[in-house]
């Protein structure tokens, strides 16, 4: 995700959003539930997101999920009618990334944001579902909590037994800064949703890749998502990478991440600003490392834009109570402020995800770390969010290189890393 620091807050994100009218197609009437409506919810009903979901044919999704729960008679039936729809939508929006079945409408197909917006639409439903039979708010809960991992493909990561086939895991994030610009996509999302389930064809042989997508909210993260969904496939994989969007026209490996949040606001509108919460505190390391193959990923001809090993952080020098950036890395004993990646949800899922790496005693086999992706530019002419159009055709060719990129990155981290 874009490069932020915390010396940028004076561009903030747009103040808490007015109530918004729920239109019947997505929701119950507000009479039939007093389930508040989160802040990704409410931004469902502004024009962009809609004709997004329109023109993917996504709009008929969340419709669908509200048409099933009517018919549903108990808590069981709820649970596996929202796990089997959350793992329809991801299939079908990877499906639709990859050039399988109908495209829906005439929204490209490498697009990521109408998985995003159905996803929305499906758990407004189910938050404003009130069965005959009752719901408790911790039911209600699992429900969404089932929602959420299934349609990100965080529990259908499926390597097959065969062998010579390298094992690759790749994550990316949902779009964000929507305040900003509520047409935003992210190419991390985009990138996961066209690479999973794929093989490339590496230096060393061929290579499977599983992916699987993250929200932008701070809370998901202190509650272990990025721990709950890796730690049973880093000790399978032969190299993993978490990816998000980065700075303006680069692509960067980043060296060193940092356990600091800095406190810019996630999707939800909300700010942390603190040490990353992992268990085991006590052995929590300031800083953490990359072990891809940096060297040869930026040496390589991966594509249209230039890739960087960024080695500079911020930190707390030892003895210090100033924060100071040094470009070549971390000095004994400082206190993080920033890693390569900053101090957002970039940031600490590569942290999250390297520290995991080292806890389970990998941190000298298993290749893994962050890689950023430019900033994914509107076409000129289509930069205000006020008047421009949610897609053109050079966003449509800037997401494209992007993702083929990546593929071609994380093809020369495999041939390296064997």
């Amino acid at each position: 995700m874009t490069y932020i620091r915390v010396r940028l807050g004076a561009l903030g994100l747009a103040a808490a959003l007015a109530s918004l009218a729920t239109p019947p197609a997505l929701a119950a009437p507000a009479e039939e539930s007093t389930a508040a409506l989160t802040v990704e919810e409410q931004r469902l009903d502004r024009a962009a997101p809609q004709e997004i979901l329109r023109r993917s044919g996504f709009d008929a999704v969340a419709p669908e999920l509200a048409r099933a729960l009517d018919k549903v008679r108990s808590y069981a039936e709820a649970e596996r009618l929202v796990v089997r729809q959350g793992a329809r939508l991801w299939q079908r929006a990877v499906d639709r990334a990859q050039g399988r079945g109908p495209a829906g409408g005439d929204l490209s197909r490498d697009d990521d944001r109408p998985l995003y917006w159905a996803r929305l639409g499906m758990t407004r439903e189910v938050r404003q579902w009130e069965p005959e039979f009752g719901l408790t708010d911790a039911r209600r809960t699992k429900l969404l909590g089932a929602l959420e991992r299934t349609s990100r493909g965080q529990d259908t990561i499926r390597y097959p037994h065969v062998k010579g086939v390298e094992r690759i895991l790749v994550t990316g994030f949902d779009p964000f800064t929507l305040d900003r610009d509520v047409r935003i996509s992210n190419p991390s999302g985009a990138t996961a949703l066209a690479l999973d389930g794929t093989v490339i064809e590496t230096a060393d042989g061929p290579a499977r890749i599983e992916t699987a997508l993250f929200p932008v909210r701070w809370q998901d993260f202190s509650d272990g998502t990025v721990e709950r969904t890796l730690r049973p496939y880093l000790p399978r994989v032969d190299l993993f990478t978490t990816v998000s969007q980065g700075r303006v026209g680069r692509f960067d490996v980043e060296r060193t991440n940092g356990a600091w949040r800095g406190g810019f606001p996630d999707n939800e509108n909300l700010s942390r600003t603190e040490t990353i919460p992992v268990t085991d505190p006590a052995s929590q390391p300031q800083w953490t490392s990359t072990t891809l193959p940096y060297k040869e990923i930026v040496a390589a001809d991966t594509g249209r834009f230039p890739v960087y090993d960024n080695t500079e952080v911020t930190e707390i020098p030892a003895g210090g109570t100033d924060p100071v950036v040094r470009p070549e890395g971390p000095t004994p004993g400082s206190t993080a402020r920033e890693g390569g990646g900053g101090d957002y949800l970039s940031n600490e899922i590569a942290y999250r995800a390297t520290l995991l790496r080292d806890r389970l005693g990998l941190g000298g086999s298993l290749p893994g770390g962050h890689v950023h992706t430019p900033v994914l530019q509107f076409g000129t002419g289509n930069t205000d969010p006020a008047t421009g159009t949610v897609t053109d055709p050079q966003f449509v060719q800037n997401r494209l290189d992007i993702i083929a990129q990546v593929r071609e990155i994380v093809t020369v981290a495999a041939g390296a890393s064997r």
